[in-house]
């Protein structure tokens, strides 16, 4: 049996902070799945971990064999890129055009030390994610691979009439646009379909009076509440909660937006709540470039980009009727209130407002976190601990 590796990439695990301040690059939602689990669907019997930064090696280990495939966790799979992989002989790189490591075969102190016997050449530069705005720039393309690959050779469960479906409701193979797993509750909604599939996970909801623009996933139990407006490219992930005006949003899991309000061209963590009539902006008011805060660059970078919105990272909230700025970038456990707009990067474990911010003790954070996670039966463990007081020490650096 294969053990693959899938490994983070330093600096790309840097620039997609503060996302991946948390997880490994390849536990991003983008499309319906994380990068790890479309790996997992196209290489069957293997065994799979990880390859992370020191601090998250606790909650992601690696397994190392006689036999390991190392494979960057920030590209996405296809088959070409799989055959190529699988063809590399014991001590060989596949090296992209542009002279960055996709894969490797061979042993965990050739690879850290980047001993290789010999390099192939892949002949393009594969799909993969960088920057922290791929995240939903690419959702619109993995949420349609995504839909293909689970709605293959299954049956969905039936739609009920209650609903109104807008659309050629089947692809040009026949195959239905729509997929609604097993528990999953969808009635008086509007679904169109024109633009691609809408995948409804199990023990899902979707409300009465919900307004649903292909594509879009929510992920097993989500929720889209009463009289939600939402636009693709959008994906729930599992037990999100969502409710008001959503434009090409990316939510990863865990993390509720219940009420009125907007968000658009936006990534949101885990744990995460914005409350009540916040709206964040995803348009300059003069229709400039957007310039979006890096971490290793330690400022502004330009984009090229027209649209973005909120990037939240994990466990952190938003109090009612908050605004935000377009391109806003918000850090690991912050507490934002107050009206006006707070600046545009907020660091991680900071609380308050246009007024000022001030540290948030880290045993208040983890009182809030264990609340938080208890909700949904999960546990703050020590690890998790461990991590989040990684992440401060981290953090100081970008105060």
């Amino acid at each position: 049996m294969k053990n693959i590796i899938i490994f983070d990439d330093p600096a790309v695990h840097m620039n997609l902070l503060p996302i991946t301040y948390t997880r490994p690059v390849s536990y991003i939602r983008v499309g319906i799945t994380t990068i790890y689990e479309k790996w997992k669907y196209f290489i069957k019997d293997a065994e799979f971990s990880s390859y992370v930064d020191p601090y998250l090696m606790k909650k992601f280990p690696t397994t190392i064999t006689d036999e390991n495939y190392f494979i960057a966790g920030h590209i996405y799979p296809c088959d070409t890129l799989i055959d190529a992989i699988f063809s590399l002989e014991k001590g060989q790189a596949l090296i992209s055009p542009d002279e960055k490591l996709i894969a490797f075969r061979g042993g965990m102190e050739d690879f850290e030390k980047k001993h290789f016997t010999s390099t192939v050449a892949y002949n393009e530069v594969p799909k993969q994610l960088h920057w922290l705005y791929d995240i939903f720039l690419h959702n619109d393309e993995q949420l349609v691979l995504d839909f293909h690959r689970i709605a293959a050779g299954r049956k969905s469960q039936s739609l009920s009439p209650t609903n109104r479906l807008i659309g050629d409701h089947e692809f040009d193979d026949g195959s239905s646009k729509y997929f609604i797993e097993e528990g999953a509750s969808i009635e008086g909604a509007t679904i169109n379909v024109t633009n691609g599939p809408i995948y409804i996970g199990k023990d899902a909801t979707v409300m009465e009076g919900a307004c649903i623009r292909a594509p879009f996933a929510a992920c097993e139990h989500s929720q889209v509440n009463m009289g939600a407006k939402i636009y693709g490219a959008t994906t729930l992930g599992p037990y999100c909660k969502v409710g008001g005006e959503l434009n090409n949003v990316v939510m990863i899991g865990y993390s509720n937006k219940a009420h009125d309000g907007f968000l658009g061209n936006a990534v949101i963590g885990e744990w995460c709540n914005i409350g009540g009539g916040t709206t964040a902006s995803n348009l300059k008011n003069d229709y400039t470039e957007i310039k979006l805060w890096n971490y290793p660059a330690h400022r502004f970078l330009k984009t090229g980009l027209q649209f973005c919105g909120l990037i939240m990272g994990d466990h952190s909230k938003a109090g009612i009727n908050c605004m935000f700025n377009t391109a806003t970038v918000i850090g690991v456990g912050v507490n934002i209130h107050g009206a006006g707009f707070p600046r545009n990067f907020v660091a991680s474990f900071s609380e308050g407002s246009t007024a000022g911010f001030s540290d948030v003790p880290m045993q208040k954070f983890f009182d809030t976190a264990h609340r938080v996670m208890a909700r949904r039966n999960v546990e703050l463990s020590e690890v998790d601990k461990d991590i989040f007081l990684a992440i401060q020490a981290i953090a100081e650096g970008y105060k």
